[in-house]
Order: structure tokens, then C-alpha cells, then sequence
């Protein structure tokens, strides 16, 4: 019995070290999403910076740019998954993979992250590039830097013509995760404006345009990768709410058999005094 005893005891001190571990990676991805929503506000101020300016630039031009219907392309299709890097997410990166075919079949899949990379090869995917996700909020403007880069390089060198970007979101904004095309770049989004006069220009309207379009993109991708992080650490939030909830209700059950093992050694102490105090007596009676 004591034994027994000594084991549950054990395992009810490992839960509650592990409810610690639990409730510091929960307190962690808090910070984490309250932060990336802040970033978030900046990347909003920026890209609609830059879609000002394209704005002003297409107004120098006698015609709108005009991209390739959807459907009509005909090169490599490139699809960029946002996934995670760590576990103790949940259905994070299977929901993401699930929208793959919302964007038709795939030429070239890029996986952003090791966790959700390692999940498209167990669905039978061929992943042509793998990315670290970024690990804190600052880390995302370089990923973005590296997606872009590697983006137009393939761009460049291998014909893609279509490129998407599937993402997850924070639930609270209602949303499942997004499929978002970045090329071809879509001008007729941006209203060709003359407010404040005809800039001055260092390069040709389409120059420029081509410039700005890059940085469009740039901006698009930013803030795919930090509603990502945010979809994230508030999935690894509520992964971790679930365990410990789970971890609430086995500490009670333990708890509980404690308490039924300890008051049962009690008892068989007890008999076990009573019977040695009878036998004391019976022997006391015979002499």
C-alpha cells in the first residue's frame, strides 16, 4: 500500500511540474500575439504607403498595366504554405495544408517552417523549398526579404508566372486560412491618384511601377508571415488552455487517490494495531 502510495504521489508532483512548463509556454505565446499585433499596425502603415505611391505612379501612364486573367497563365505555378516551426499547436499547420487545393495543383510548393514542411511530406507533397519560421516578431522582415528574393529568382530562372500565398489567421478576426495570389501583380486594386501634383521622378513610370509592384509584394508577404506568427502562438495558446485543463483534471483524480490510498494505510494501520492489541490481551488472559 504504501508503495502505491509513494508512486501516485510521484506522478502528482511530475503533473504539477509539468503544469508550470504549461502555463510558461502559454504566458509566452501571449506576449507573442499581443506583440505581432502591434507589428502588424506598422506593416498596415507601410504597405498603404507604398499602394499610395503606386497610385501616383499609375497615373503617369496613358494605360493601366493590365495582369493575365486568372486561369490563362500557362508557366509554373509557385505556392508558399505558412506553417510552424514548433509543436503544440494543434490542427495549425493541417488546416493551412488543406488549402492547398483551393490554389489548383501546385509546380513548385514552398513550406515556410519545419513543422508544417514535415507534415507536407507525410501527405505524400513534394516540398522544392523548406524556410525556418521566424522564432520572434523582429525575425519576420528578414524572412520576408528571403521569400521575395527567392520568389523572383524563380521567377527569373525557372518561368513560374503564378504565384500564392497560403496563410493562417488569428481566429479573432473570423477568418479560415487565406489563400493570397501575389503574381501576377494585380494594378487594378490601386486607384490612379494626382493628389499633391505630379511627383518628381528619377526613373520611367514603368521603372517605378515594376519598383513599387516589389515592394508591394514585399509588404503582402510581411504581413502574411506576422499574421501567421499571430494565427501561431494564439493556436499554441489555446493548445495549451486544452492542457491544461486535461492536467486540472488529472491532478484532481490524483489527488483524490492520495487521499483514498493514504486514509486506507490509515485504516490498515489501525486494524493492524487493534489486532496486535488483541493478541496482547488474549496472551495477557492465558498466563
Amino acid at each position: 500500500m504504501a508503495e502505491q502510495l509513494g508512486m501516485v504521489e510521484g506522478r502528482l508532483r511530475g503533473i504539477g511540474q509539468f503544469s508550470s512548463v504549461v502555463s510558461a509556454i502559454r504566458g509566452m505565446a501571449a506576449v507573442r500575439l499581443n506583440e505581432a499585433e502591434e507589428h502588424l499596425k506598422g506593416i498596415a502603415a507601410y504597405a498603404g504607403t507604398v499602394a499610395d505611391a503606386i497610385g501616383q505612379a499609375l497615373a503617369l501612364l496613358s494605360q493601366m498595366p493590365v495582369a493575365a486573367p486568372e486561369g490563362t497563365t500557362h508557366g509554373m505555378h509557385l505556392v508558399i504554405a505558412l506553417c510552424s516551426e514548433q509543436g503544440f499547436v494543434g490542427g495549425f499547420n493541417g488546416r493551412v495544408l488543406d488549402c492547398l487545393g483551393a490554389t489548383g495543383s501546385p509546380t513548385v510548393l514552398f513550406v515556410v517552417g519545419r513543422r508544417g514542411a514535415s507534415e507536407a511530406r507525410e501527405r505524400g507533397l513534394e516540398v522544392s523549398g523548406e524556410f525556418p519560421m521566424a522564432g520572434h516578431a523582429q525575425e519576420t522582415v528578414t524572412l520576408a526579404n528571403r521569400l521575395a528574393e527567392e520568389l523572383y529568382r524563380r521567377i527569373e530562372k525557372e518561368g513560374i508566372d503564378r504565384v500564392t500565398l497560403v496563410h493562417a489567421v488569428p481566429t479573432k478576426q473570423g477568418r479560415e486560412p487565406a489563400a493570397r495570389p501575389l503574381i501576377p501583380f494585380d494594378f487594378q486594386r490601386f486607384p490612379a491618384s494626382t493628389a499633391g501634383g505630379p511627383p518628381l521622378l528619377n526613373l520611367s513610370p514603368d521603372a517605378l511601377l515594376e519598383a513599387l509592384a516589389r515592394e508591394y509584394v514585399f509588404a503582402e508577404i510581411s504581413e502574411a508571415l506576422m499574421l501567421s506568427y499571430a494565427a501561431e502562438n494564439e493556436a499554441r495558446m489555446y493548445a495549451m488552455l486544452a492542457a491544461r485543463s486535461n492536467i486540472d483534471r488529472k491532478q484532481g483524480e490524483l489527488t483524490a487517490l492520495v487521499r483514498r490510498l493514504r486514509q486506507e494505510d490509515i485504516t490498515t494501520e489501525v486494524a493492524e494495531l487493534a489486532v496486535g492489541a488483541l493478541v496482547n490481551m488474549g496472551g495477557d488472559r492465558g498466563s
